[in-house]
């Protein structure tokens, strides 16, 4: 793989390898690289996975096997930009088997990693210039845990049931 100035290390208990292969089979552009081995001198069992370099949509990570000292939190998360719903619903339900649904698009997978599954429709949208639709999108956004891309689309277009006069 292309040497790079700044490549993100997820540290797995022992699931590096496998997390890895998993990982690249969802996205287009991936691919494992080396995996590095304990030796005698450890921390690790000789021949256990220390090290998996991989790259997901052309981008280098490392996956390390560190053992349970450190987990996933929320503070850090892959953000996959999808390009249509299809897509959304296909990395949701692939990285949400055996993991957690969250809200505004964030889950965790099985391996306690968190993404967040966000349409570029849903950047636009809330990016608009009028106020009003985009602030109405955010509110829509925020209703949900997968990202609806239609509801959204309703939210911006007339503000759907949620602007309805009380």
């Amino acid at each position: 793989m292309p040497e790079q100035k700044i490549t993100t290390c997820l540290w797995f208990d022992d699931q590096a390898e496998e997390a890895a292969r998993f990982y690249t089979s969802l996205f287009p552009d991936s691919r494992i690289g080396d995996v590095q081995r304990y030796g005698e001198a450890g921390p690790g069992e000789a021949g256990s996975v220390m090290t998996v370099t991989f790259q997901l949509g052309g981008q280098p990570y490392v996956a390390l096997n560190g053992g349970p000292l450190f987990t996933f939190t929320e503070a850090i998360s892959l953000q996959v930009g999808c390009e249509d719903q299809a897509e959304v619903d296909r990395l949701w339900a692939a990285l949400t088997e055996g993991g957690q649904e969250s809200a505004c698009g964030w889950l965790k997978d099985r391996y306690g990693l968190s993404w967040q599954i966000t349409p570029r429709r849903l950047i636009e949208l809330i990016s608009d210039p009028d106020p009003v639709r985009s602030q109405r999108v955010m509110r829509a956004m925020l209703q949900m845990g997968k990202i609806d891309i239609q509801a959204l689309e309703s939210a911006y277009a007339d503000g759907g049931e949620a602007d309805a006069a009380p």
